[in-house]
């Protein structure tokens, strides 16, 4: 499977942006799929996470209530759908897909997408 984002942006703080992800394999719906992000001198860090099927979601506390993940299977992609943006939403975006489960950060690991920046400015 490969993995490419896009949708980044610059934003003001309290906007919107939408990411996509779209999934190049046959195999795309058998992942359990998920976003993360690293800003800047930090760790990368799970945002949220959507099933195989998109019957269910995670989402980090951080982003909860802002965020929301979805996923179309038929086209291989899935998107995040982030509002009321804060300077501290502000990172490169990965999206991936894993062998866990979404309660575990879809640890491990098994595809990562190359990043798409977000710029929120306050």
């Amino acid at each position: 499977v490969q993995l490419q984002a896009s949708g980044g942006g610059l934003v003001q703080a309290g906007g919107s942006l939408r990411l996509s992800c779209a999934a190049s394999g046959r195999t795309f719906s058998s992942y359990n799929m998920g976003w993360f992000r690293q800003a800047p001198g930090k760790e990368r860090e799970f945002v949220s996470a959507i099933t195989a099927m998109g019957r269910h979601t995670n989402y980090a506390l951080s982003v909860k209530g802002r965020f929301t993940i979805s996923r179309d299977n038929a086209k291989n992609t899935i998107d995040l759908q982030m509002n009321s943006l804060k300077p501290e939403d502000t990172a490169v975006y990965f999206c991936a897909a894993g062998g866990g489960d979404i309660w575990n950060s879809l640890q491990p690991i098994n595809y990562w997408g190359r990043g798409t920046l977000v710029t929120v400015s306050s």
